[in-house]
C-alpha cells in the first residue's frame, strides 16, 4: 500500500500540489502536516510511520518534505527499512523498493558520511593549527584575573551579598561560584 505524507512549513503555504501528486501515484491514505522541516517530531509523520505495516511504501512529493538535512533523510529511511517498510520520493525519482532506488540513496548515504568525515578533519586540522600559533580553543573566560580579585575583596565582606557581587561585575551568580569554588567560605579561609 502507497502511503503518502505531504508536508508545509506555514498554514499560509497550499499542500494542493503535493496531495494531488500523491493522489495520483495511487496513495491510499495521505497524512498532512504543517511543521517546520528542522522539527523532529512531526506528529502527523509519527502516525503514517504507526499506521504503515511492512510492504507499505512512504511516498512523499520531494525530498524535502521528509527532511531538512542528508542525516535527517538517511535515519529516516533506515528507520522504514527497519520496520520493511519502502519509501519514494516523487520529483528525485528515489524509490527504495528498487535496486536503482536503493543504489542511489546509499551513494547519497556515503556523500553525507564524507562530507561529515571531511568536516571533522577540517576542524581538527584548523584547531591544531590554531594551538601551533599559540591560540586555545574555547570561549574567554567571563572573569579577568582583575574581577576575580574583585570579587574576592568584595566577598571577603559579609554585608555583601553574592547576588550582589555578580551582578556588580555583570556575570550571573553560577558563574561567580564556578570561578570561586568554595564560594564565600573558601575565600575567608584563604583557599579561593
Amino acid at each position: 500500500m502507497n502511503i503518502g505524507y505531504a508536508r508545509v512549513s506555514t498554514a499560509e503555504q497550499n499542500l494542493t500540489l503535493q496531495t494531488d501528486a500523491l493522489s495520483a501515484v495511487g496513495c491510499e491514505r495521505i497524512f498532512v502536516e504543517t511543521a517546520s522541516g528542522v522539527q523532529r517530531d512531526r506528529p502527523e509523520l509519527l502516525k503514517a510511520l504507526d499506521y504503515m505495516r511492512p510492504g507499505d511504501t512512504l511516498v512523499v512529493w520531494k525530498l524535502d518534505r521528509l527532511a531538512r538535512s542528508m542525516r535527517q533523510l538517511i535515519e529516516t529511511v533506515e528507520l522504514l527499512q527497519s520496520k520493511g517498510i519502502g519509501f519514494r520520493s516523487l520529483t528525485e525519482a528515489i524509490d527504495t523498493t528498487t535496486a536503482g532506488g536503493m543504489l542511489v540513496f546509499h551513494v547519497f548515504a556515503a556523500l553525507a558520511q564524507f562530507e561529515r568525515a571531511m568536516i571533522r578533519e577540517r576542524t581538527r586540522a584548523g584547531l591544531e593549527a590554531a594551538r601551533a600559533r599559540g591560540r586555545k580553543g574555547g570561549r574567554r573566560p567571563k572573569l579577568s584575573e582583575d574581577k576575580l580579585r574583585m570579587a574576592r575583596t568584595l566577598l571577603r565582606d559579609p554585608d555583601i551579598g553574592v547576588a550582589a557581587v555578580a551582578n556588580q561585575l555583570g556575570v550571573s551568580p553560577a558563574t561567580l561560584y564556578r570561578h570561586l569554588p568554595g564560594g564565600r567560605g573558601a575565600i575567608r579561609e584563604g583557599a579561593a
